[in-house]
């Protein structure tokens, strides 16, 4: 069965949208990847849209979702990046609180070690969650 990552934050546009990106392609689909926002923007943050690129990896069609108690029941990792006392939790989940800056409002390169930084997180979780073969 497949490890199941849910990544949350507030507006589900920058942070999370990139660590989902990062996670489904490094992944290769052998992780399910989830992620939501408390308060869910309108649009990915164009800026977050452009840094993954550089990566290789589109995320522009994606669209921020919002956190429902479901989402967090049916992932086995639930990683938070500020979201503070919006995001439900239940017992037997691992959780883990990634303090990331925002990238929302600030310039591409403001956002770049954001998104190292989350590249070397999800990398260092996916040692971690998937069996070496």
């Amino acid at each position: 069965m497949k490890p199941s990552v849910l990544f949350v934050c507030v507006h589900n546009a920058g942070r999370s949208q990139m660590a989902a990106g990062f996670l489904t392609a490094l992944s290769q689909g052998r992780v399910e990847v989830l992620s939501a926002g408390s308060e869910p923007k309108d649009q990915i943050n164009p800026v977050a849209i452009a840094a993954m690129a550089e990566e290789g990896i589109d995320i522009a069609g994606n669209v921020p979702k919002i956190l429902t108690t479901e989402a967090v029941r049916q992932s086995d990792v639930v990683i938070t990046m500020g979201c503070g006392d919006a995001c439900p939790i239940f017992p037997g989940k691992r959780y883990e609180d990634w303090q990331l800056n925002d990238p929302a409002g600030q310039g591409i390169e403001s956002v770049r070690p954001i998104r190292n930084e989350i590249k070397a997180r999800i990398e260092a979780l996916l040692a971690e969650i998937l069996p070496v073969t």
